[in-house]
């Protein structure tokens, strides 16, 4: 069984809403070329509404950036999980770098928020990886299996295989630098084997792994040639019409 297989673009906190409309329009005229690849964006929260009604049946999805550790209640400037879905999401974010480092996204916290998720009906992208620090000690392998252990491995199977994991090396995030493909593969067949022996080898090989990084026009294609490789999470050139819609024919192009 072939693996789906993804492009998903992170906006992060970036573009006004005239911005958002015209990239995500731009995005949307690409589409009727894709036929093999799942398309994800990933906007601010404002803008969610506002895109979910310019989607008609191209294929493309939405995806929240961060999601509420509750349903509902007195949480002032929170968002919640059936918030989300109810304005027709799949997808969400979880326990990107950014999130762990500037707001207080703690393992315990990730945690709620993959369940949070999860019971709506909504997947979660969940986000792993390591500093620079961390890798250069040769401590990058203990660190992603600790945050897949603390934030995915109390799921039951059913559970676990409707997560994505996106492997993000915190190094690599916006700072230009990626990860060879070759340390990417290394890790994803890292993340699938622990996968593996905490449920099934059928359930590890099923689940898409993305990797995340300062993905471009130019490395993408070596990316998702590795076999554990199933695609990317793109920062900055997923605001870019053109570049992001190369990385997407990156991937379309190795169906061919």
């Amino acid at each position: 069984m072939t693996r789906t297989k993804y492009v998903a673009g992170n906006w992060k906190m970036n573009l006004t809403k005239p911005e958002a409309v015209k990239l995500f329009t731009q995005v949307i005229e690409e589409m009727f070329r894709v036929t093999h690849t799942k398309v994800i964006v990933a906007a601010p929260f404002v803008y969610l509404d506002i895109l979910n009604n310019l989607i008609n049946d191209q294929g493309l999805q939405l995806s929240a950036q961060n999601v509420a550790t509750s349903g509902f209640g007195a949480f002032t400037g929170e968002v919640s999980a059936p918030m989300l879905y109810s304005l027709g999401l799949k997808y969400c974010i979880i326990g990107h770098s950014e999130r762990r480092q500037f707001f207080g996204d703690t393992n315990e916290v990730i945690k709620s928020k993959v369940d949070q998720t999860i019971e709506v009906g909504m997947q979660p992208v969940f986000c792993c990886g390591e500093t620079l620090d961390q890798r250069e000690s040769g401590e990058h392998f203990s660190t992603v299996k600790f945050q897949l252990q603390s934030g995915l491995f109390h799921l039951s199977e059913e559970a676990i295989s409707k997560v994505i994991i996106a492997y993000e090396p915190v190094w690599a995030i916006g700072t230009g630098k990626t990860a060879s493909a070759l340390q990417a593969q290394e890790m994803h067949q890292m993340i699938r084997t622990t996968v593996s022996e905490k449920y099934t080898s059928a359930v590890a090989s099923n689940i898409a792994i993305l990797y995340g990084g300062s993905v471009n026009a130019g490395n993408a294609k070596a990316l998702f040639q590795e076999p554990d490789i199933d695609g990317a999470l793109v920062g900055g050139a997923s605001l870019k019409a053109d570049e992001f819609a190369k990385i997407i024919h990156a991937m379309e192009d190795l169906f061919q």
